[in-house]
């Protein structure tokens, strides 16, 4: 049972491994969802890490339909990823009619090769999600992340389940949004997935109040130790 982490900073990624994660998927910005990070932040997490990085290709908030610059700005991202010795990346984009991108997202996966790919929550945008799993695998996706179409992978707990039997070892359905040590073992009893995706996140208080002190998400070590410990049941 492979443990997933959502880390949105150094900080965060270096966490979720001391906390026993197995991989991470990098990015920013979590508090809306989560962006691409910044070139540094890839190269100092593929230094200071052993366990596999998964990084987020998101130019910006808002959708996931992309202009020809944001595009070329994924692709750009996806180039630098290789460089530094990133494992995977981790994208999904809908054309104008909220379908998936079937040109531009083949054009990411030829990129991409030989890192993994993760399609990502664009997913859960999507009508016909059983439909949509088999178009995904016919791309050559490694894994779908997917929250069942619904805000937390608890409540769409009947769909996942619908996904991963309907896969059948043919892609891997990842859930994730929701999950934590206080929902995981109800969650896994009833859910057969082979890996899971968690923020195991805390919020941060910033200790000077002024205009700028805004709080932020960061990884919960001792949050990512109980998942973990949890996880090891299902192994």
């Amino acid at each position: 049972m492979l443990l997933e982490i959502c880390a949105s900073s150094l900080t965060s990624a270096i966490n979720a491994q001391s906390g026993g994660a197995q991989r991470i998927e990098l990015c920013c910005n979590l508090e809306q969802g989560g962006l691409t990070p910044s070139a540094a932040t890839m190269q100092l997490a593929r230094e200071k890490l052993t366990i596999d990085i998964f990084v987020l290709i998101r130019p910006r908030i808002g959708g996931f339909n992309y202009t020809e610059l944001e595009f070329q700005q994924m692709q750009a991202n996806i180039l630098f990823c290789k460089e530094v010795g990133i494992n995977g990346v981790v994208f999904g984009i809908l054309n104008e009619q909220g379908a998936i991108d079937i040109d531009r997202n083949r054009q990411l996966l030829e990129l991409a090769k030989p890192m993994q790919t993760t399609f990502h929550r664009a997913f859960d945008c999507l009508k016909n999600p059983l439909e949509a799993l088999e178009k995904v695998i016919s791309l050559g996706f490694d894994r779908i992340l997917t929250s069942g179409l619904q805000a937390t992978a608890i409540q769409g707990q009947d769909l996942l389940k619908q996904l991963i039997q309907q896969a059948a070892n043919r892609i891997i359905i990842l859930p994730g949004s929701g999950l934590n040590s206080q929902n995981m073992n109800d969650f896994l009893l009833t859910t057969p997935a082979k890996e899971v995706h968690a923020s195991a996140k805390k919020v941060i208080q910033p200790t000077v109040d002024n205009l700028f002190s805004t709080p932020y998400f960061e990884t919960d070590q001792n949050e990512v130790e109980q998942l973990k410990r949890l996880l090891q049941q299902f192994s």
